[in-house]
């Protein structure tokens, strides 16, 4: 019998070269003891470490007893009894039959391609790394050593063969190979393609997260400039150039330095009316002025000043300050003064005949709103927020209202309808540059409003896919949290604690905001689950005094009752 498993790039099987169909791996547990079975040496392992890897919180009778399943139902799947053999306490796989692994195909090459250093036996060998180990399970711990020692394996493989596209195409954020093929650019001449090569990195790096490219890819970059060519260069490459520094200057602790740069740059971004660069000259400003602590003054000011004087302009500026504005908020402790400051915005925006100011102003106090409990005030808010923000064309505000319209929804139980508002909300936000943020921030309430559990695991798939190198970890919250309490309550606790800890280190970088009363929910969650009731009770506690702290009656009454208290204590 012959037995050929994918696990590079996806997970596929074939027996006899019949390949099992993805929908017969229905059992998650039967697919996992495949899983990791092919990926152990010698595809063997004694039932105790199968039993520890994937129920270690149950007792052995039923750990042992969920084992038998799993065997059971991944015999079945594969079609062959003797495919998974349980003896003298081993279980093994396919120990009688011809097994055939694209990992170990891979790095067989692998090995032959560095002791030849034949270009054609690396470019082989690349070709067998279609992707990381099993894609789909990130949250798996047992996958985390041999992920990554296959993707260093994989990195080592191509930097020794000189396949810097290869490289980039499996780590986009990679400078060395971006410089690489910078430089062998410039030296055929090719500035266009030196040009092309520094914008695909910087906007690999999320140059607007205040994450940008190195100081030598900048050189490497304003050589391309300099180079003389009868094609004049593009006035934005030269604004790229300065926001890149910008950020290199930023990422220095030279925060008056950033701002300079940054109110220069959007200058020549209006002279030359790029918007999108205007925006991200407007969020290496706000980026600078959060990092002096006076963030709340600078957008005020700015909403201002461009509401009066360059109303056309206010809806990229906005969206540059958008990340922030969203942090600012949710970390108020109270709304007044948000509400008074957002009061005095509408009012200039009304004065300046400004759509997209009074969309904005709204679109802030009907926020407020919705934290404070008024779900009422704030839907109407919103929906002139929404309106006002259409007619300006400012996309990421509008897609911002309909978030906050789907969560309105979704306190009302009214699934169907959040569900809608979260598909208009992800098909909006692809036509703006801050769709990585965006789709995060609505992939969560998907996750929130999924309709079943097989639903919800589809929409934490989908947003595992968006969390990336350089995603914007302050929009990733409400993501990782969500993920973490729908897969608790559909009892796959092995992904969690790896979840929890992710989110509780970013949280830890970006003080503030609701995240910390919401990782105490979702602990709360997760220790109910694990049958520790006192310590889930002291969570969830915890999380509803931060949410009230914050001004939010609502998400501090679903914590008390969680704790079973009920509408009395809240």
């Amino acid at each position: 019998m012959r037995v050929s498993i994918t696990l590079l790039g996806r997970f596929g099987v074939s027996v006899d070269g019949r390949p099992v169909p993805a929908a017969d791996w229905r059992r998650d547990r039967a697919a996992a003891l495949v899983k990791l079975l092919a990926i152990t040496p010698a595809h063997r392992l004694h039932r105790e470490q199968l039993m520890e890897a994937f129920w270690p919180e149950l007792d052995a009778e039923a750990a042992g007893a969920n084992l038998r399943k799993a065997v059971h139902f991944a015999r079945r799947t594969l079609g062959a009894h003797e495919l998974i053999t349980l003896g003298n306490d081993v279980v093994a796989l396919a120990p009688e039959a011809e097994l055939s692994l694209d990992i170990e195909q891979f790095e067989a090459a692998t090995r032959a391609a560095l002791k030849s250093r034949d270009a054609a036996a690396f470019e082989r060998a690349a070709d067998l790394y279609p992707g990381q180990l099993l894609p789909d399970d990130i949250y798996v711990d047992w996958l985390d050593t041999p992920r990554t020692l296959l993707q260093q394996r994989n990195t080592e493989l191509l930097r020794a063969g000189g396949l810097w596209q290869r490289l980039i195409a499996h780590d986009p954020t990679d400078e060395q190979a971006q410089c690489a093929l910078m430089q062998r650019a410039l030296d055929a001449g090719n500035r266009v393609e030196a040009i092309r090569q520094f914008n695909q990195l910087r906007d690999n790096l999320h140059a607007e997260l205040g994450v940008g490219p190195s100081a030598a890819a900048i050189a490497l970059y304003e050589q391309a400039l300099a180079l003389s060519s009868a094609e004049q260069p593009d006035p934005s490459d030269r604004i790229r150039a300065s926001l890149a520094w910008g950020l290199v200057h930023l990422q220095s602790g030279e925060f008056d330095r950033a701002s300079e740069i940054a109110r220069d740059t959007r200058n020549q971004a209006l002279a030359a009316n790029l918007a999108r660069e205007v925006g991200q000259a407007s969020a290496l400003l706000g980026l600078s002025a959060n990092m002096q602590q006076r963030w709340p003054e600078l957008f005020r000011s700015e909403f201002i000043e461009w509401v009066r004087a360059r109303p056309t302009f206010v809806r990229h500026v906005f969206d540059g300050h958008l990340c922030l504005s969203e942090f600012c908020l949710c970390s108020a402790h109270g709304h007044a003064g948000i509400a008074a400051q957002s009061r005095e915005l509408l009012a200039v925006a009304t004065e300046a005949d400004s759509v997209a100011g009074r969309g904005l102003a709204n679109l802030l106090l009907g926020e407020v709103a919705l934290f404070s409990g008024e779900l009422d005030a704030a839907e109407a808010l919103l929906e002139d927020a929404e309106d006002q923000l259409l007619e300006a064309g400012a996309v990421a505000g509008r897609v911002l209202a309909l978030e906050r319209l789907a969560e309105i929804a979704l306190e009302r139980g009214q699934k169907w309808r959040a569900n809608r508002l979260i598909l208009r909300g992800l098909g909006e936000a692809e036509a703006t540059w801050l769709s990585p943020h965006l789709n995060m921030r609505m992939q969560a309430l998907a996750v929130r409003a999924a309709p079943s559990r097989e639903k919800a695991a589809e929409a934490i798939l989908a947003g595992d896919r968006l969390l990336t190198t350089g995603a914007c970890q302050p929009c990733s919250m409400a993501l990782r949290t969500a993920s973490v309490i729908a897969l608790v309550e559909a009892g796959q606790l092995q992904e969690v604690d790896r979840r929890l800890a992710d989110a509780e280190r970013i949280a830890g970088m970006w003080h503030g905001g609701p995240w910390a009363a919401a990782l105490w929910e979702a602990r709360g969650v997760q220790r109910r689950a694990q049958g520790h009731e006192v310590r889930a009770l002291a969570a969830f506690d915890e999380a509803a005094s931060r949410y009230a702290e914050l001004g939010r009656p609502r998400d501090a009454a679903r914590c008390l009752a969680r704790m079973g208290t009920g509408a009395n204590a809240a």
